[in-house]
């Protein structure tokens, strides 16, 4: 980024070098290195790394097709003045292991990930994607909730094995859907849903009155919603007020043929419940892109046919990826230009 801090025009990158294509300059060094852990990051679009080398950045990659351990977060963002971050823990031992970092562009909108406090401390500019992947996660909440009604699952699985026999599942349409969190993705869920003719129940500590009125959202508590939908979805934050905000007990009063969808946060889930609810099959399946730890170490999952697991992926298209890698790149130029 040291073109930004001399009010040099942009670098970019020749065979092995760093050059200036309106004066030929060449650069001996890149004084500035950024961290980029997320697995989709340019995935689609190598131009993002491209724009990172022009603002003079050499990049450190994230190369071990997984989500970093906090030992590896240690280590590879020891000598980094910029760290693009994912889901990969960035706590206070992380952070004191990088002297010279000076800005984290949230690759997502989730920060329980991220030592608030300590950046504040220190001076490290944040910033999140907010609205680049509301509509994709609300599309694969629809999706799961679609999959596990109507066993999408198990019935590709039968005709792969040229079995045609049929698999009954549950209507969507025109069912109660209770959102938890109405914030930008929970919104869109609730457009989505509109679209089916669903009853729609809410909870969110903030609510949007004038969208609840508009979408003929109802209020109501947790339990309120989980006593009474027939679907489940959640789109609130991770905090301690919502860790295990899906426990034993809610578990117990939701309906027979309930659904729970969680493209959010893992640990908003008893996850020792929620399987033994399944197991017991209290509820009538589940749909979840996110575990506390992933993959999630329990074999239990594996086998059971009322779950559809997702591997964090419900913000993985190429439109989305590409707007998050864009704002992440916008907020780094603007965080090393002042």
């Amino acid at each position: 980024m040291w073109a930004l801090l001399q009010g040099q025009p942009e670098f970019t990158r020749k065979g092995g070098g760093i050059f200036c294509p309106q004066t030929g300059q060449e650069a001996d060094q890149i004084f500035m290195k950024v961290l980029i852990t997320p697995r989709s990051y340019g995935k689609s679009n190598p131009d993002l790394f491209t724009q990172l080398e022009g603002l003079g950045f050499e990049i450190v990659r994230n190369d071990t097709g997984a989500i970093l351990s906090e030992e590896a977060m240690c280590e590879k963002i020891a000598d980094c003045e910029a760290l693009i971050l994912g889901v990969d823990p960035c706590n206070a031992n992380v952070l004191a292991h990088a002297p010279k970092l000076k800005a984290i562009a949230r690759y997502g909108v989730g920060l329980d990930n991220v030592d608030v406090a300590e950046c504040e401390r220190r001076g490290i500019a944040l910033t999140r994607t907010v609205g680049a992947n509301s509509n994709a996660v609300a599309d694969f909440a629809f999706a799961l909730m679609l999959a596990v009604a109507r066993k999408v699952v198990q019935i590709d699985g039968r005709c792969r094995n040229k079995d045609w026999g049929k698999e009954t599942g549950i209507d969507i349409f025109g069912r109660t859907l209770g959102i938890i969190g109405l914030g930008a993705v929970g919104k869109c869920v609730a457009k989505r849903a509109a679209g089916f003719d669903m009853k729609i129940l809410a909870y969110d500590p903030y609510m949007d009155r004038d969208f609840a009125e508009k979408y003929g959202i109802q209020q109501a508590s947790v339990d309120e919603i989980c006593a009474s939908c027939d679907v489940i979805t959640l789109h609130c934050l991770l905090n301690e007020e919502t860790r295990n905000l899906i426990n034993k007990d809610r578990l117990a009063l939701m309906k027979k043929d309930a659904i729970l969808i969680n493209t959010a946060r893992g640990e908003l889930v008893d996850e020792a419940a929620l399987l033994e609810a399944l197991e017991a099959k209290r509820i009538y399946g589940a749909g979840l892109d996110v575990f506390c730890a992933e993959p999630p170490s329990d074999e239990r999952w594996y086998s059971l046919a009322n779950v559809v697991l997702g591997s964090h992926t419900s913000s993985s298209t190429a439109g989305t990826t590409n707007c998050m890698g864009q704002m992440c790149v916008d907020a780094l130029k603007k965080a090393f230009a002042g």
